[in-house]
């Protein structure tokens, strides 16, 4: 079961292909049920369209080792920004990515506002603070477009969750 944990854990995130799942902090387990490898795994948000790609990659990787593989979905805990490993920050960072900062936290009802979220995010490419939000999309759900005051290069922010 040590190798088919370590087939999973390399599988990569088809959003940010710098990232392995467990960089990303969604591979939750690996066990054994019978003949079957079953992994589960997290969403980073609700309705991420990357699970079934996810799903479909841990699948077609276990079974090329020679595995019968199923992939189970774990809503709880909520993931959290705060599972992406020191490792998948440094490869966010070294792709020209801000890595999230700690997740908020929160006791009670989450409040809706529809006012931009305000973050302390520094430049991945200069490591400037001054940085304007230009859009609170980036090419993700899970991302957030800046632009750095300093260097003036734009960038995209992996949100806090």
């Amino acid at each position: 079961m040590v190798r088919a944990a370590a087939i999973a854990a390399e599988v990569r995130d088809p959003e940010m292909p710098m990232l392995t799942l467990a960089d990303l902090g969604v591979l939750r387990g690996v066990e054994e049920r019978g003949r079957t490898v079953v992994v589960t795994i997290t969403p980073t948000y609700s309705g991420c369209p990357a699970m079934a790609t996810m799903r479909d990659d841990l699948v077609h990787r276990l079974a090329d080792a020679g595995y019968a593989a199923r992939v189970e979905v774990s809503l709880t805990p909520a993931w959290s920004s705060d599972w992406i490993t020191e490792r998948g920050r440094q490869a966010l960072r070294d792709h020209g990515l801000s890595a999230p900062g700690p997740a908020p936290r929160r006791a009670g009802p989450i409040p809706l506002t529809l006012l931009p979220t305000a973050r302390a995010v520094t430049c991945p490419r200069c490591g400037s603070v001054r940085t304007e939000l230009t859009s609170e999309y980036g090419a993700t759900a899970c991302k957030a477009l800046y632009r750095c005051a300093g260097c003036l290069e734009p960038f995209e922010h992996v949100k806090e969750i």
